[in-house]
């Protein structure tokens, strides 16, 4: 079955994303981590940008503005990739 590919900017490290796994756990599957805290969407620590892609989020209420919405700023504790995207994040890839 088909599964989004992640590329993280300005690494280019690339990742598949689940139907059913976080872009924050798919990430760590792939042995990068990426900057988190709560992981249930409210503490913002993992606030990225997303330059391209769509996500859906497995919250009502992610702990993300309209406007930051619109300007492209997701968190990939609680969001699903539905598309191929890029983020822009703060990662580190593990040995």
């Amino acid at each position: 079955a088909w599964m989004p590919t992640v590329t993280i900017l300005p690494q280019g490290w690339q990742f598949s994303a689940g139907p059913d796994t976080t872009l924050l756990a798919a990430a760590e599957l792939a042995g990068i981590r990426l900057l988190s805290s709560c992981r249930n969407g409210t503490c913002r620590t993992c606030l990225c940008h997303m330059p391209e892609g769509k996500v859906r989020y497995t919250v009502d209420w992610p702990g993300v503005s309209l406007d930051e919405r619109l300007d492209g700023y997701i968190l990939p504790c609680v969001a699903v990739a539905e598309t191929d995207l890029t983020l822009q994040a703060r990662a580190v890839r593990r040995a």
